[in-house]
């Protein structure tokens, strides 16, 4: 049946949604991934019917939130676990991040599926007294949470410690300092200020070439204890020229994005691995096209992901923050939550025509594995706004 859905200018615009999803969602599961390294950061699942506020501890349905986890994993994908899409500093506070961390953790060891865990500071908050001790204490003690669940740690940007630093030496001394200590190697994460407005200038400068020195001064440092690079800045030709100056053996996960295809085929010089937040509602299908491309073939690879960019810039888009509205969202329509909720509530933090769009480019290309579903779904969200035709 036609839905009628609002476009960008409040007019509503007839939609006839698909009828069979895209058949790559039907592929089944096969052996692991050989030529990359694959992680999807997880949103988690609010509990609905939880007695909350916006600013009160984060509800989580456990059940929920641990099934999708399981959903990623069957798939072959790594979890990559308390990062910024698990609403870290928007509605997760540490508490429940560490509770998160510590579920997640036992979940993976049951199920034998690789999880990575952020590491950051987010039970501190920076004053103008903050000082580095303070800073470092705080990654010590959710390093340890991380470890001693037995997961990879990611040490994730810190709002804190970019407060704090004086400049470039300050993020030496933390991040040398915590690497020197880490019993493996850890997972860097640069995630750029349009992820988080409190990051501007992190690594000490507000110049990125700058920046970028100062990054791979700490890895040059280290290099025995750091896995690999995430790098989130959306700036496709930015992360392969760094990716071509990483230490041998030091691996680049993308964090584009925008970008994603072309970055993880690479080039005749190198590609990088993943782990992005887009992969959580593309899991069945990035691992299919990972699969594809295991096989040497890169065009049927970038079939299969080159469609998806549109969405994932739709939903991504400035503020890029919000992203994980969209991201529920699609979780929502695809069955894999029974309501569209959010811890901190951030389901109301995109407009409806933004969410509207979101649906239709999902729809488009066969995302939906039960594509009626997604349709009564929409059509309830649509009816709940007032469209009722």
């Amino acid at each position: 049946m036609t839905l009628h859905l609002p476009d960008a200018h409040g007019a509503l615009r007839a939609y006839e949604p698909r009828t069979e999803p895209l058949p790559a969602l039907r592929a089944t599961p096969g052996s692991a991934f050989t030529s990359r390294t694959v992680f999807s950061a997880a949103h988690v699942v609010a509990d609905p019917y939880a007695d909350t506020s916006p600013d009160g501890p984060a509800a989580v349905d456990w059940d929920a939130t641990l099934a999708f986890r399981r959903h990623l994993w069957s798939h072959g994908l790594g979890v990559a676990e308390a990062m910024d899409t698990a609403q870290r500093g928007m509605g997760l506070d540490w508490a429940g991040a560490a509770e998160l961390i510590r579920r997640s953790a036992a979940e993976a060891r049951a199920t034998g599926g690789r999880i990575a865990c952020g590491v950051g500071t987010d039970q501190l908050t920076a004053t103008t007294g903050t000082s580095l001790a303070e800073v470092r204490a705080a990654y010590e003690e959710q390093l340890a949470v991380v470890e001693e669940s037995g997961a990879q740690a990611i040490l994730m940007a810190s709002r804190a410690l970019a407060a704090t630093a004086q400049g470039p030496d300050d993020y030496l001394e933390v991040y040398g300092h915590l690497l020197r200590q880490a019993a493996e190697p850890v997972v860097l994460h640069w995630l750029g200020p349009m992820f988080d407005p409190a990051l501007e200038g992190y690594w000490g400068s507000s110049d990125l070439d700058t920046a970028t020195d100062t990054f791979l001064e700490v890895i040059a440092a280290h290099p025995d204890k750091v896995d690999g690079i995430k790098v989130s800045l959306l700036d496709a030709r930015r992360e392969v020229e760094l990716r071509r100056r990483l230490p041998q053996g030091v691996r680049c996960y993308t964090g584009d994005d925008f970008n994603y295809p072309e970055l993880i085929a690479g080039d005749e010089q190198g590609f990088s691995h993943a782990l992005l937040g887009i992969f959580d509602p593309l899991g069945p299908l990035a691992a299919e096209a990972v699969r594809v491309l295991d096989t040497g073939n890169t065009e049927g690879f970038r079939a299969l992901l080159d469609p998806t960019v549109e969405l994932s810039r739709h939903l991504f888009q400035a503020p890029t923050r919000y992203y994980k509205t969209g991201v529920v969202l699609l979780a929502w329509l695809s069955g894999h939550q029974s309501h569209f909720t959010m811890v901190g509530g951030l389901q109301s933090a995109r407009s409806l025509p933004h969410l509207a769009r979101a649906y239709r480019l999902a729809d488009e290309i066969g995302l939906f594995p039960d594509p009626k579903l997604a349709e009564e779904r929409m059509r309830n969200l649509l009816a709940l706004y007032g469209v009722n035709r």
